[in-house]
């Protein structure tokens, strides 16, 4: 019953059969609601056709103090759905220590299967570059647009100053069991905090849909208005979507 709501919920919001979607969640938002609900009721409304995404970031567990990421064993830090998609379904993972993502669907190779050729996190190779080339959409369920790892592919066109430290050599491993070296920048952030939400009232129309569904506001934002609108911002006004230190 309540993957058939959150499956009416998130048609309503906007996302159709066929989509490619990349999710951001709060499992605590939507009530009496499992990971497993929430994934089912987005994969069968996706359909055959579609393609659903999760980021997988673990940027905790591999970073300069522990320099060392393997892409079939290193857990995720951003919450309790992403995990469980990771560990309980058939996905392809991209390969970058910090900022991979996780997908199933037709364009799930597409999505996750070239972020190994990047030097920095979210280059674009990356899976939130190839969410916009495919026509993507981004839903957040009850967490806010804040944490919207998507922008940081956008910011890293015109690198803003406070966005890269310094580079990490990693021991990586890849879902055949190849280990190797590989060097990847990564996010700084020194002295600002983040605040992607600003990108909302920017947007064009039909570029944001937000409703509630279940227990959760959702939120819903096409891929390549977010990239049109927040790169023009940033290139404007560096500064805009973060918070600096006083």
């Amino acid at each position: 019953m309540i993957q058939k709501q959150l499956a009416e919920g998130f048609e309503a919001l906007g996302i159709r059969s066929g989509d490619t979607l990349l999710v951001h969640s709060s499992l605590k938002s939507l009530e009496g609601a499992s990971p497993a609900d929430v994934i089912e009721a987005l994969l069968a409304l996706l359909g055959p056709e579609g393609t659903l995404m999760l980021p997988t970031l673990s940027y905790l567990y591999a970073n300069r103090d522990n320099p060392v990421f393997d892409v079939r064993r290193t857990p995720s830090n951003v919450g309790a759905i992403p995990e469980y998609f990771r560990t309980e379904y058939p996905v392809l993972r991209s390969l970058c220590p910090t900022h991979s993502c996780a997908a199933v669907g037709l364009r799930a190779e597409y999505l996750t299967g070239s972020h190994h050729l990047d030097e920095t996190p979210c280059g674009p190779n990356s899976p939130f570059s190839r969410l916009r080339d495919a026509g993507g959409k981004v839903l957040f369920i009850g967490c806010g647009t804040r944490p919207n790892t998507s922008m940081h592919a956008v910011e890293e066109l015109s690198r803003p100053p406070y966005l890269f430290g310094p580079p990490v050599r990693y021991q990586m491993t890849d879902a055949a069991g190849r280990t190797y070296t590989a060097i990847c920048m990564s996010h700084g952030f020194a002295g600002v905090s983040q605040r992607y939400e600003r990108l909302v009232p920017l947007l064009p129309e039909g570029g944001y849909a937000a409703g509630t569904v279940h227990t959760a506001l959702c939120e819903l934002i096409d891929a390549s208005a977010m990239w049109r609108t927040a790169d023009a911002k940033y290139r404007a006004d560096p500064l805009y979507f973060v918070d600096t230190a006083e």
